[in-house]
């Protein structure tokens, strides 16, 4: 029978916040809630109850108090959350002004940067003035086309103090990809690093910035930061634009105002991968986003304020949007720029023990890659103080779980989460009170809805569907930029239930009441008019030895589809008859014969967006002859042509 790879010991859930929580509950409501699903039914039966409990619990502070909790319709989406109150997100992540650290920034080259709380609000103080003299106010929209460095979160919080909406792209976006999002928002500033540096190169970004602002004509102010090109001149940007270097832009000091918003006003701009498509501009709001970060933060990853964050993450993913929330807890950060592989695969196991981090978050993939390179980190690192590990972008294999509690460290969380970009946080992931099963997201989130339902719109357990909410979320999108009727809005989660947010998952609810995901709804596969998961394949194929990663697409042959499976394989290695026959075994012995590609082709790159994702979609698409759009959306964009016209997939 199979067993737990990790329970928490009494004590442990007795000191984690999520328990003290739910003792809170017991006694706020006289209830006698005695575990976590009792905590969680009652969270989403008496949702009100349970999201006030929220803001009492972490303290959420309202200048204008609000006139109920909830507002709505009887179908999605129709809720107004905490209408009438008002509060400033930026507050509430600056709330200490002692010298506890509130973030370490760390240079690929070395470089090492720390900020107490107090600096930091100091820092916020000085460019928040400035920004306001530069006429930002409510409403305006503020750009980052920055590496994740302290300058950035600087930034943010002196934004979103002033009522403005904060929006960010990496620097390794391609123009066009750039241009695809903030020519959509038109933002007053722009925020833009002249260089950085990733894999031991220092990459100049004059040209590519210079590009960038002539195709921004809303923009009053570009502020540019250095970073790695010290040289850097205001003179070297040519922009209608007024043109500082950040060291000249403001004076760090004083304390910060914080203008007081509406619960539901926009506070972050993201956007989809944009790879079948110009991307969409999803709107966040301060409130709804503040009391899902804390709840997830607090509750479902333990986060306190002695603790150390660090995850790995660029400013252009969602990821980078949930770490900086941390602040609101106190607690310190890791900031990370550069390659997560340079100098070497355990560049970032280093970091665990310099800078003591105590809940380390990274991806399904870079999880996978530490075990193909051979890496291990219990035997070689001290991990003193790591107690959880995070693990998102795409589904973490059972062979990775095993690898962690293997290899890593046997008394760890191992929390793999899931959600997106569209909701800047989770519907499933961790919690330090529950056990770990290999191949599982722990549970649904708190206030959370979430439900897999078959294609006659009917919830199921144990069978595969689409992954559901069944009720409003205060993290639920506003609305997209430029929506004005809502009809994109709709047409992206409300079509394909009626009035019920469909995510875009192929899932699968446990015995456990955890949650197993197959992959993306749109990109499964359907041999013989079967759904396949496309992460039901790869979960077989990292068992290789040979293969470092693969790509599965579905591709139309004979009035039906059959199943095509890419792999890039070691260096050195041949895709010869018994390799290809070893990789049919893995996948038949442990799933179905429908499983089991009809074609394996080796190739030499896996295309996949800048926050790490592979791209079925994209590939897909190429494999038919039909246009991809927005390849600037790709970290590596000319791995779609090795896709293109392949003699294999004409026979």
């Amino acid at each position: 029978m199979q067993q737990p790879l990790w329970t928490p010991s009494a004590e442990r859930i007795a000191a984690t916040r999520m328990d003290s929580f739910r003792r809170f509950v017991n006694q706020r409501h006289s209830l006698q809630l005695a575990d976590y699903p009792a905590l969680h039914a009652w969270s989403v039966a008496q949702r009100e109850a349970f999201w006030q409990a929220v803001v009492k619990f972490f303290d959420i502070r309202f200048s204008a108090e609000p006139q109920a909790v909830l507002q709505e319709g009887r179908a999605m989406p129709s809720a107004h959350w905490f209408p009438g109150a008002t509060l400033n997100f930026a507050e509430h992540l600056l709330r200490r002004r002692d010298n506890h650290p509130a973030l370490i920034a760390i240079g690929e080259y070395g470089l090492r940067e720390q900020l107490s709380y107090a600096e930091l609000a100091a820092h916020v103080a000085g460019l928040q003035r400035s920004l306001r003299e530069a006429g930002v106010g409510i409403g305006d929209r503020v750009a980052a086309f920055m590496p994740n460095t302290w300058q950035t979160l600087v930034g943010m919080l002196a934004c979103t103090s002033l009522g403005a909406t904060w929006s960010s792209c990496s620097p390794d976006f391609g123009t066009q990809g750039v241009i695809d999002r903030f020519g959509q928002i038109e933002p007053k500033v722009l925020i833009a690093a002249a260089g950085y540096r990733y894999a031991g190169k220092n990459l100049d970004l004059t040209a590519k910035l210079n590009e960038i602002l002539e195709r921004l004509p809303s923009l009053e102010q570009l502020i540019v930061v250095p970073y790695s090109n010290t040289q850097a001149k205001a003179a070297d940007f040519h922009s209608a634009a007024k043109v500082a270097l950040w060291q000249d832009f403001y004076q760090a000091g004083g304390e910060p105002e914080f203008t007081q918003v509406p619960f539901d006003h926009p506070l972050y701009i993201l956007y989809s991968s944009g790879t079948t498509g110009v991307p969409k501009c999803i709107v966040h709001g301060a409130g709804g986003t503040l009391l899902q970060h804390v709840k997830e933060l607090g509750l479902h990853t333990d986060l306190q304020a002695d603790d150390t964050l660090f995850y790995y993450t660029t400013c252009g993913w969602m990821m980078w949007n949930w770490l900086v929330s941390g602040l609101a807890l106190g607690a310190t950060l890791v900031l990370f720029d550069g390659s997560p592989f340079h100098p070497g695969a355990e560049r970032l196991i280093d970091l665990i023990d310099a800078e003591n981090i105590s809940l380390f978050g990274t991806s399904a993939k870079f999880l996978a890659a530490l075990e193909k390179a051979g890496a291990k980190p219990g035997s070689t690192h001290r991990l003193q103080r790591l107690k959880a590990i995070l693990s998102t972008g795409s589904p973490l294999s059972h062979e990775s779980f095993e690898y962690v509690y293997r290899e890593i460290k046997a008394d760890i969380c191992l929390s793999s989460i899931s959600g997106g970009t569209d909701i800047v946080s989770c519907f499933a992931l961790g919690n330090p009170v529950l056990p770990v099963w290999r191949g599982e997201l722990q549970c649904k989130g708190l206030g959370m809805d979430v439900q897999v339902w078959n294609d006659a719109g009917q919830p199921v357990t144990g069978e595969k569907g689409e992954l559901a909410c069944a009720q409003h979320f205060p993290c639920m999108p506003i609305g997209f930029w430029k929506d004005a009727d809502g009809s994109k809005f709709q047409a992206a989660y409300f079509d394909t239930f009626p009035g019920i947010w469909a995510h875009g998952d192929y899932a699968e609810i446990t015995e456990h009441g955890g949650l197993v995901i197959h992959g993306r709804s749109d990109a499964v596969l359907n041999p013989g008019g079967v759904r396949i998961g496309t992460a039901e394949i790869y979960r077989q194929v990292e068992k290789v030895e040979a293969v470092l990663e693969s790509i599965a697409i579905g591709q139309e042959w004979d009035d039906d589809v059959r199943v095509v499976l890419f792999v890039r394989l070691r260096e050195g290695v041949q895709l010869d008859d018994a390799l290809q026959a070893q990789i049919r075994q893995v996948i038949r012995a442990n799933t179905t014969a429908r499983h089991v590609p009809a074609k394996i082709i080796a190739v030499a790159d896996i295309p996949r967006t800048i926050s790490g994702k592979i791209v079925e979609l994209a590939v897909r698409n190429v494999v038919h002859g039909k246009p991809v759009k927005n390849t600037d959306a790709l970290a590596n964009p000319l791995a779609l042509e090795l896709y293109r016209d392949l003699p294999q997939l004409k026979a």
